[in-house]
């Protein structure tokens, strides 16, 4: 695990020094070692730039820049390819040879030797700059899932890459220009949807792709190697359950053994819900010691997992941590999100993502999370919620849709006493006049997954005409009709909440502390074979996540694990009355938002006094939303 950085410059303006402050601005994700090396072609200049975070192989032969023995060519690798062994052997018997024992070095010969076809050899996480220095191609490569991020800007015959965005400010060619169709989209989300970022000409380069630049016409192309589409696109299998469960059990089994691979101690992020409690149970169950599991407390019981969990470990047989965290530790972390996330992000659990992983750090040096068995098996609540609108408005008539929808919009609900004081309700209110005017499954889930409604957009921002980007939630062209509606929506969280939110929280928050975070549940061998299940399989009878509960239940009784969901939440409503409250005052003042180039400070006002007099979760959510925004304008654009 580590940090990229570098460039590519057709006017051979940039220097080492640029190429060093943009990789050490970075340094957190590798404090163990750093490289930098500068290539002086005829036609341009191209930087490669490394911080090291030492896993596998922790001498100095794992050091980055790597070059083959004969100097023709050059790789940065961030990640893990945790089959490196098995992709190594055939490699020898071809005559290569190894000086080191990390996975680097395999990646480099592989890359060498079969090309862009040697990535569908590779079991891991990664993001890969490759140079073919003879021929002068550069190729910048991502992996299936995205759970590492890899960044570039492309402009006036200037290519940037990075792990991060913050490295791009510290070139001097760099233009901070905001993109306002990522603004909206922030908004509507709560973080930006790729390939997009907030600034122009800055893109996320997309998961299962790599980018190939030609460094002597300075030509790109963007290739797809890997699509999860694809796999959902094919026939559904014909399996019976318990063949699907022992089909389940035998791919994760695989799939979290190959994360235990480490030179340095490695630990588990534990809720005590199926995802955590079947990654600990498999894992335990195949180990010699116990593993360590990692769980944060809050002293608000409507938050706290910290003793369900801690009751699930002692059954597993874990070595089990817990560490409850006070108002004032959250936030202290708060001012500190806007410099490790680099563009607004809105999902206040990295608060507590951030919390367990420095707590975790003080044992371990790489921490596996659980996530993405809600995207992969099915465990969303608002799966159950698709299901209940599709089923409804297949009864209803077009034209009395669109009346309803028009209807319900012109209630003002706050004034409705019963919606007014019943948790969440006005947010659903709101969510069902917008879904209610369309059939399509695509549009709902996008009004579902959305923070703020696209009206509500439209008075927060001053600039109304911003271009509608497009995102994978726009994914009907790409997806068959063949799939069932919950399939396709299972498809497009895959591309767009888990990569965008979700694992850019986990690698953002354990890199901060410099802890190396492996996502065992994204797996491509999980994911190629899961998309193909029958959905029946994943949710059954309103039973979300039933094939991994049916595995889940052959280690840990049904009755210790069946609880209401609760997610990673934190109690942002109780502290924007206390120590959240002068953070509240400071940013989201009426002169603070003036300041604004893109806030409507009047309608602003009005979204605080409805807070204020109403100060529900969802309402907090969405005030965050605002407070994130403001807290990254002042530090990245002030």
């Amino acid at each position: 695990m580590c940090g990229i950085a570098g460039f590519y410059d057709m006017g051979k303006r940039l220097e080492e020094k640029e190429l060093r402050r943009a990789t050490d601005v970075i340094g957190h994700r590798g404090p163990d070692d750093s490289g930098y090396h500068v290539f002086n072609f005829a036609d341009a200049n191209i930087g490669f730039g490394h911080r090291r975070l030492s896993i596998l192989d922790l001498s100095p032969l794992g050091h980055q820049p790597m070059f083959d023995a004969t100097g023709q060519y050059a790789i940065l690798l961030n990640g893990e390819i945790y089959n490196f062994l098995e992709v190594r052997k055939p490699l020898e018997k071809l005559g290569y040879s190894f000086r080191s024992n990390s996975d680097t070095e395999v990646v480099l010969y592989a890359l060498m030797h079969y090309g862009m076809k040697a990535i569908d050899r590779f079991i891991g996480m990664f993001s890969i700059a490759f140079l073919d220095i003879k021929e002068q191609q550069l190729y910048l490569i991502r992996d299936r899932a995205g759970v590492k991020p890899l960044y570039y800007y492309h402009h006036a015959n200037i290519l940037l890459f990075s792990s991060e965005l913050k490295s791009f400010h510290e070139y001097s060619l760099f233009k901070k220009e905001i993109n306002p169709a990522a603004v909206k989209l922030f908004f509507q989300y709560g973080y930006i949807p790729a390939p997009h970022t907030i600034f122009q000409n800055t893109h996320k380069l997309l998961p299962g792709h790599y980018l190939a630049v030609d460094c002597k016409s300075g030509r790109t192309d963007l290739h797809k190697y890997w699509d999860v589409y694809e796999y959902y696109n094919k026939p559904k299998l014909d399996i019976s359950e318990e063949d699907a469960v022992e089909e389940a059990e035998r791919l994760l089994h695989s799939a979290f053994n190959y994360r235990m691979v480490s030179d340095v101690p490695v630990g588990l992020f534990f809720s005590g819900g199926y995802d955590s409690a079947t990654l600990a149970a498999i894992l335990q169950a195949d180990a010699t010691e116990k593993i360590k599991t990692f769980t944060i407390g809050f002293h608000e019981p409507e938050y706290n997992e910290a003793p369900h969990a801690k009751k699930i470990a002692e059954y597993i047989g874990t070595d089990h941590h817990e560490y409850y965290c006070s108002h004032e530790e959250a936030a202290a972390i708060i001012p500190e999100l806007p410099f490790f996330f680099d563009e607004p992000f809105g999902d206040s659990s990295a608060i507590p993502t951030i919390l367990v992983s420095q707590f975790a750090r003080k044992q371990v040096t790489v921490a596996l999370s659980a996530d993405a068995g809600d995207e992969i098996f099915g465990g969303y609540n608002r799966y159950g919620y698709l299901t209940k609108i599709q089923r409804n408005l297949k009864y209803l008539p077009s034209f009395l849709s669109r009346i309803s929808s028009g209807a319900l919009n012109s209630i003002n609900v706050s004034r409705l006493p019963y919606l007014k004081n019943k948790t969440g309700m006005l947010h659903r209110y709101k969510m069902l006049a917008d879904v209610i005017h369309t059939k399509d499954v695509f549009a709902h889930n996008t009004i579902l997954s959305s923070r703020y409604t696209q009206k509500e957009i439209r008075a927060m921002l001053k600039n109304t005409n911003m271009k509608v980007a497009s995102t994978f939630f726009d994914s009907m062209p790409f997806i068959e009709d063949s799939n069932d509606d919950l399939s396709k929506i299972l498809a497009v969280d895959f591309k767009t909440y888990l990569p965008d939110d979700i694992l850019v929280k986990v690698d953002r928050a354990t890199m901060s502390v410099a802890l190396e975070g492996r996502e065992p549940f994204v797996d491509h061998r999980i994911i190629e074979w899961a998309a193909q299940l029958p959905i029946d399989l994943k949710i059954k009878g309103g039973d979300k996540k039933y094939l991994l509960k049916k595995l889940a239940h052959r280690y840990i009784p049904a009755q210790m694990l069946n609880k209401p969901k609760m997610g990673f939440g934190v109690p942002i409503t109780v502290w924007f009355q206390s120590e959240l409250k002068d953070l509240f005052d400071e940013y989201l003042s009426k002169e603070a938002i003036r300041k604004s180039e893109y806030l409507d400070a009047p309608y602003i006002e009005i979204l605080k006094k409805k807070y204020l007099e109403n100060p529900t979760e969802n309402e907090a959510n969405n005030i965050w939303l605002l407070l994130m925004f403001q807290m990254w304008w002042k530090r990245w654009m002030g």
